[in-house]
């Protein structure tokens, strides 16, 4: 018999984890990164912050996300909401 493991609702999701992290990061200005290198800080790959950033750009209210280039990877650009 094998048991299932039910993801622990104590847990931040991986989307609400990124937004904490950029919004705390934002919290003194303008902030612009690559996925590649916050990826260890928040503990997700570069793939999953880069899909997490689209989402974000729709839906979170404490900040405004922006897709500032593109040059070996996406930048983004954050800065806390207006």
């Amino acid at each position: 018999m094998s048991t299932t493991v039910q993801p622990s609702t104590d847990e931040p999701s991986k989307e609400d984890r990124l937004k904490a992290f950029l919004t705390e990061k934002a919290n003194n200005g303008e902030l612009y990164f690559k996925s590649k290198f916050i990826a260890d800080e928040v503990g997700l790959s570069p793939k999953e912050i880069g899909a997490l950033m689209v989402k974000l750009k729709e839906s979170a209210s404490e900040i405004e996300v922006e897709k500032w280039s593109y040059t070996s990877a996406t930048t983004w650009r954050v800065e806390p909401a207006q």
